[in-house]
């Protein structure tokens, strides 16, 4: 008996669909362009976070030693830093790399390369350089390195200089620029969905009222609100399916003429092989938005307009 009912909601849904042929389009024209918001807002996330990641690799802080300071001392200190929760990852630079480095970085510079050559020894110590996992604890870091742990085994102090304070300013504009857009991202997700809510859900009762002398002969008929209800759930979750395969056909030419610019511009993601890369995720996320969305207008809809 129950999968009869079931049968005949879902019969009525699918029929109420295709019968009110205008504003079954309407509805998904809306959809349509809630679900673009949404599946923009993906793509906006990911190239933000993309451009964020590609600046905040640029930022760091090296911790160069004076030219007496032995490896083993600091590769010591080294393996100490890289022990800190703080700490991404370290890299070493021997004086003899930093000296080739330089080197590379001046070979257009014949004066400093002679003055370099007059000197006959490497007055280049070995550099560390360290990458936190969040700009905001690079402070940390940096006090870390101020204090004993920076000594050797014989007691004195290896390290020449931090330029922590050289990249402050650039570290804490970079925290704000990541902890701004964060909360920016998240503040607009919030009001384009409430946006697109309300859309739907005028949409779905323009819907429910032109199927209102229906609804009342089944109400005298002595059907149950449930019974009432389904067919417009129904119809509404065929809006969300059909709204969302609109919707990622949209993407596919969109994301392809737009992924070489982003690519140029935003440095690091192209946005074309971001969303062939994560077409599953994308996929789950804007069909079960359409579907969630549409539902649960429908269910709003009825108990709210029709009073049922």
């Amino acid at each position: 008996m129950l999968w009869v009912k079931v049968k005949r909601v879902f019969r009525a849904g699918f029929t109420s669909f295709w019968r009110n042929g205008f504003v079954s389009l309407a509805s998904v024209l809306v959809l349509v362009v809630t679900l673009f918001v949404i599946g923009s807002l993906i793509f906006a996330s990911a190239t933000l976070s993309s451009t964020l990641t590609q600046i905040q690799n640029k930022v760091d802080i090296n911790v160069y030693f004076t030219t007496t300071a032995t490896e083993d001392d600091i590769l010591a200190l080294k393996k100490t830093l890289e022990a800190l929760p703080e700490v991404a990852h370290v890299d070493y630079i021997s004086r003899d790399q930093a000296l080739a480095n330089f080197k590379e970085k001046h070979q257009t510079d014949q004066l400093t390369l002679q003055a370099l050559d007059e000197l006959g020894d490497n007055p280049l110590g070995a550099v560390l350089n360290i990458k936190a996992k969040d700009p905001s604890q690079y402070e940390g870091i940096a006090a870390f390195l101020d204090g004993k742990n920076a000594l050797s085994s014989d007691g004195n102090t290896i390290i020449d200089k931090v330029n922590y304070l050289q990249n402050k300013v650039a570290i804490d504009k970079l925290t704000r620029i990541i902890q701004a857009g964060q909360k920016l991202g998240f503040t607009l997700t919030i009001i384009l969905a409430i946006i697109s809510v309300l859309i739907t859900f005028n949409t779905v009762r323009l819907a429910i009222y032109t199927a209102r002398e229906e609804i009342s002969v089944m109400r005298l008929v002595g059907a149950s609100n449930k019974y009432i209800r389904g067919p417009f759930v129904v119809t509404g979750i065929f809006y969300g399916l059909i709204s969302a395969i609109i919707t990622l056909v949209l993407f596919y030419p969109l994301t392809y003429w737009l992924g070489p610019k982003t690519e140029n511009f935003f440095t690091g993601i192209n946005i074309f092989d971001y969303y062939k890369a994560n077409f599953g995720q994308i996929f789950l996320i804007i069909t079960l938005s359409g579907i969630f969305i549409s539902a649960v207008s429908s269910f709003l809809a009825t108990r709210k307009y029709l009073k049922i």
